[in-house]
């Protein structure tokens, strides 16, 4: 990852953080916000320093004092605080979602690659993670084949899904307080509020957030094996789905909602809200899932 992109990431994290205190309120010390945040005093120094010129704080001695609220468009886009995996991965689901991809689809390494600015070794190495799992198939001369996957499959996978989340939201509840995810909490917490007040028109742009929203969640309770098919799970519920075009508005709506009732839980460390939240959305996921399918 970039030092530039750790940065960005850093800042933008640091502006979920400024949005929980009151006007007024010192920020914590460099050395509380780098182990919040998991990046060096340097980092931390330098996103501060961009505070300033922002005016989003002011100096009172070696303190800084929270002095507005951050805009939306006071964050880095989410495209230049992922790596460059991250980035590929998420325009390909994006791909997929807004052009209708349907099994049978054939993917071409070489207008991919050009689409997203990277290499076809990048595109090749990401596809190649589907291959074993029989969605993707490898074509001698005519690219890869997308073979799509059956309800039976979704549904075993789904299970899986289910057992680690509420394993992982369980864990991530009881993070001790200066553990940098409650940080990336607040900044997402914010995007999704950010995002409801303008659903109408960018009701597309929930799949990357309901995406990076759970990967922050499984990421209270790292598992080598999850993480390895993890792509395969953001396919299937976070992009798959929604081919389903009827009634799509609202239905991201309703699951910003669930998010944000999620969220509330999780900050309230209370495990049995913790446990109701997260399986209310899960249910909900895999109704929508189920009934992506049944109108195929």
């Amino acid at each position: 990852m970039k030092s530039d992109t750790v940065f960005k990431q850093a800042f933008n994290q640091l502006l979920g953080l400024l949005a929980t205190l009151p006007t007024g309120q010192a920020l914590p010390s460099e050395n509380v916000l780098s182990a919040r945040l998991g990046v060096s005093r340097t980092t931390v120094r330098k996103a501060i320093a961009l505070l300033d010129q922002r005016e989003l704080v002011s100096r009172v001695g070696k303190t800084r004092i929270a002095v507005a609220p951050a805009t939306p468009a006071a964050h880095f886009p989410v495209t230049e605080t992922v790596s460059t995996s991250e980035q590929v991965e998420n325009q390909f689901m994006e791909w997929m979602l807004r052009a209708d991809t349907k099994p049978g689809t054939l993917i071409n390494e070489l207008e991919l690659a050009r689409e997203f600015n990277v290499g076809t070794t990048v595109i090749r190495e990401f596809l190649n993670r589907f291959q074993r799992f029989g969605l993707i198939e490898k074509r001698r001369k005519s690219g890869w084949l997308f073979k799509g996957f059956t309800q039976d499959f979704g549904i075993e996978l789904f299970e899986i899904r289910q057992m680690f989340e509420l394993r992982s939201a369980l864990a991530f509840a009881r993070l001790p307080k200066n553990a940098s995810a409650w940080t990336k909490l607040n900044a997402i917490e914010l995007q999704h509020h950010e995002l409801l007040d303008t659903i109408d028109t960018k009701f597309h742009d929930f799949s990357d957030l309901d995406n990076r929203f759970h990967r922050l969640i499984n990421g209270a309770s790292p598992n080598r094996f999850i993480d390895d098919f993890y792509d395969i799970i953001t396919l299937i519920f976070h992009y798959h789905y929604q081919w389903n075009k009827r009634d799509e508005r609202v239905r991201n709506a309703v699951a910003i909602r669930e998010h944000l009732d999620y969220i509330a839980a999780l900050k309230s460390r209370d495990l049995e809200k913790v446990n109701s939240a997260c399986n209310q959305h899960l249910a909900s996921a895999r109704t929508t899932m189920l009934e992506a399918f049944s109108r195929k």
